[in-house]
Parts: C-alpha cells; sequence; structure tokens
C-alpha cells in the first residue's frame, strides 16, 4: 500500500508517537486527548453509509475494500482501549472480529508495537451495547470475549447463555440505557480511548447524549442512490437541524487514489449535556444495516 498522502492538518494535535511503518503508512502522525469517544465510517460520495436489509454488508461494498481504508480502520482500532459496537452491527456481520490485524492482517506487528508503547492490552476490548439482550452468542467475537452493556430484562434473556469470556458491564432497571452510564462504567475499567463502529443508529445515541468527540470519515468514490430502500446517513434517529446544529471543526485530511480521509472534531466537548428530546436507546431490534452498514469489514 502506497502512503497516505496528508493534504492538511491543524497544527497543535496530540501525537502518540506512531511506530514508523505506520506514521509512513498514514502520512503523519496520529493521537487522541482522552478521554475521548471518536467514530469511523465510510459514506459514498452521495452519503449512503449503509445500504438496506438486503446488504447487511454494506461498509465492504461501500469502500470497495480498498486496503488504505482497512489500514486507517486497524490504525483506529489499535489506538483504542475499546470498541463500542451495537448487536444489529454482531448480528449483520457474522464472523468479523472487532481487532486491528481482522482488517489489516499485513500491519499486525505494527499495531502490536503501537498498542504496547500506549501500555494497551494486546487488542482492544469489545463492547456490545444490547437493550433487549437478543445477540447471536455463538458469534467469534463474544467467543473472544466482550463487555456487554444491557438492561436488567436483557441480562435476564442472556443469562446462561453467553460465553464465559463475556462479562455484563451494566444491567440497568427498564428498556432503555443510557450511553453515560455505558461510558462511565468503561471509564471506571480504565478503557479512556472509545472508537465507536456501531453505525448510525448508536451515533445518533451518543449524540443526544453529547458524548461524542471527533468523526473519522473515509469518502468513497462510488454513488450509491436511494430509491425507497432505508439508506441511512451517518447519524440515524436523531435529527439536529434546524433547531440542533452540532458544528465539526475539520482536523486533517488525507488522500489515496480517488478516496478522502477525514477528521472532524465536535466544537463543543463531550459531556456538554444531552441534546433536547434526544431519546435514549431502547432497544437494538433495528434492521441490521442501520446499526452493522457502517464499520463491517467482513472478511
Amino acid at each position: 500500500m502506497r502512503p497516505l498522502e496528508l493534504l492538511y492538518e491543524k497544527a497543535g494535535q496530540p501525537h502518540f508517537g506512531l511506530p514508523p511503518a505506520l506514521a509512513t503508512a498514514y502520512g503523519g502522525n496520529l493521537g487522541f486527548t482522552t478521554p475521548c469517544v471518536y467514530a469511523n465510517f465510510v459514506t459514498s460520495l452521495d452519503g449512503v453509509v449503509a445500504l438496506g436489509p438486503a446488504y447487511p454488508s454494506s461498509g465492504s461494498a461501500i469502500s470497495g475494500r480498498e486496503p488504505a481504508d482497512r489500514f486507517v480502520m486497524g490504525l483506529l482500532r489499535a489506538c483504542a482501549d475499546a470498541v463500542l459496537i451495537g448487536a444489529g452491527t454482531l448480528r449483520a456481520t457474522p464472523r468479523h472480529l472487532w481487532t486491528p490485524d481482522h482488517v489489516c492482517p499485513q500491519a499486525a506487528p505494527d499495531f502490536v508495537d503501537l498498542r504496547r508503547s500506549l501500555k494497551r492490552a494486546t487488542q482492544p476490548q469489545l463492547v456490545m451495547v444490547t437493550a433487549s439482550g437478543d445477540v447471536p452468542t455463538e458469534h467469534p467475537a463474544l467467543q473472544s470475549g466482550a463487555l456487554v452493556a444491557t438492561t436488567t430484562d436483557g441480562a435476564r434473556r442472556l443469562e446462561g447463555h453467553l460465553p464465559p469470556t463475556c462479562v455484563i458491564l451494566t444491567a440497568v432497571e427498564g428498556s432503555a440505557l443510557r450511553m453515560a452510564d455505558v461510558l462511565s462504567a468503561l471509564h471506571a475499567r480504565g478503557h479512556t480511548a472509545v472508537l465507536t463502529e456501531g453505525g448510525p443508529q448508536l451515533i445518533g445515541h451518543l449524540l443526544g447524549e453529547g458524548l461524542l468527540d471527533e468523526l473519522f470519515l473515509t469518502t468513497s468514490p462510488v454513488l450509491a442512490g436511494r430509491d425507497g430502500t432505508y439508506r441511512p446517513g451517518v447519524i440515524s434517529g436523531l435529527e439536529l437541524l434546524p433547531d440542533q446544529p452540532v458544528w465539526t471543526d475539520l482536523i486533517s485530511v488525507r488522500r489515496q487514489n480517488s478516496y478522502l480521509y477525514l477528521r472532524y472534531r465536535l466544537r463543543t466537548p463531550s459531556g456538554r449535556g444531552a441534546i433536547p428530546n434526544a431519546e435514549p436507546p431502547a432497544d437494538d431490534a433495528e434492521p441490521p444495516a442501520q446499526e452493522g452498514g457502517a464499520r463491517d469489514a467482513s472478511l
């Protein structure tokens, strides 16, 4: 893979000190000020991130399995303490593992070096959010180990079915989850750099509670189109304009072939408070593509 071309980067960004091979491939350095929550999406030119229930592996279709995109996906995972997904994402990608080497195996040794230098665990901790407890417990990602954020009803449904490698992170009363509670539980475990690949619905919940810090957006040079099928953009389940605009600052722009790799930071820091009338996540029974299309990268 040729190195990404750095077109713009705002001065004064935090740097982890990437291993030389990763810094060369990325076209520079990368880092985060923690605690932080950052999202990663791939979108078509016309703003589609998921193709609908008939196409659960939408991310791969939209990205065209571009090697540079898969490298960036792996790098962002390698920087994270934890990767946060919804149960719909899990259902939509039955063989996927949310690890850096799963999407970019050729960079695996360098990802290991990066995580060692950051004093991170060998792999990022998978965190699955499910209000209902309706999850495929045989999924290999759960067999590898996960934290499960759910309700008391969801915990009862999962009792005796989760593999022993899984731990219930939260089990709140009622039918809804507050993402602030999930993040607080993660912070208590030392997971302060949290990447979300959970899909538009989960992004809507995080934005609704004022918890998202940054957005990495790969713009793929493809047109997806819409004709009646539900094909969401980055956010689902939350309307912001015209009354509740969320503005961002462009932090960096990179290019590889006709793909653009954009990094945005929300102008208002996370923890700013919930957006009025934003509903907490009550359940995750949406069509799989709504949750899973953004970053499935199934192999």
